[in-house]
């Protein structure tokens, strides 16, 4: 991968990077994007730590897919490298990643619990709840914490790619959120998505919530993804 294809990367990663904050994603510097380049065998993620409005495409870090070692960049890379990394290889549909601390969809994973289903909002872009993962034991916290951070999700998915494409989110147990997508922007979309329905979800449980129709939410949901598709003009404006 020449130099010139790693800028365009890089562009794309900080662009979706510095759409947290003005999404209302992440408080201080709660939250990174990255995207994958699988030809070239690396990822560009945020680096650790730096605040959003100091961050510039020359920051990023650009990480070996294979053995996650730093191919380019002067500065750490994001501490949740390895738990997007694992993600990477675990699921050929991803392209991007995204992680936050978005305070709704941080409560239910605080309180182990998914996100449920109760409107056509959700089932929109989450094909099922999003789901919540075990907690990672004492060990899995000792030695390769963010590795075993991605493992839990890819166990809780059992590694289908197929399922990782059709719910594009899980929560860490006591953690937060990690979303994917086809590249950097359409996971950091997601990522504004698992918040949005977390909140709607929360007022929902608060007055009483009752199951939707599953064809109704079968409809919304395909009329957005699949062969069958109708919904926007991709590729209009």
């Amino acid at each position: 991968m020449s130099r010139s294809a790693f800028a365009s990367l890089r562009d794309e990663v900080l662009a979706a990077n510095l759409r947290i904050p003005a999404a209302g994603l992440a408080t201080l510097t709660w939250g990174n994007v990255s995207g994958v380049d699988r030809e070239a065998g690396v990822f560009v993620i945020k680096p650790s730590g730096v605040p959003y409005d100091r961050l510039r495409a020359e920051h990023l870090v650009v990480v070996a897919l294979d053995d996650g070692r730093v191919v380019e960049g002067e500065l750490r890379p994001s501490t949740d490298t390895e738990t997007h990394r694992s993600l990477y290889r675990a699921f050929p549909s991803i392209g991007g990643v995204t992680h936050t601390h978005s305070p709704h969809a941080v409560a239910f994973a605080q309180a182990r619990r998914p996100i449920p289903v109760l409107g056509t909002t959700h089932a929109d872009t989450f094909d099922g709840p999003v789901l919540v993962t075990e907690p990672l034991s004492a060990e899995q916290c000792a030695a390769d914490y963010e590795f075993n951070t991605g493992q839990v999700i890819v166990e809780l998915l059992e590694g289908d790619d197929e399922r990782a494409r059709t719910v594009p989110a899980a929560l860490v147990a006591h953690h937060g959120p990690f979303t994917w997508g086809a590249d950097a922007d359409g996971s950091l979309e997601h990522a504004v998505i698992c918040e949005a329905v977390a909140e709607m979800a929360l007022h929902t449980l608060s007055l009483g919530a009752a199951r939707p129709p599953q064809h109704l939410l079968d409809r919304h949901f395909t009329r957005k993804h699949g062969a069958g598709a109708y919904y926007g003009n991709p590729g209009a404006v």
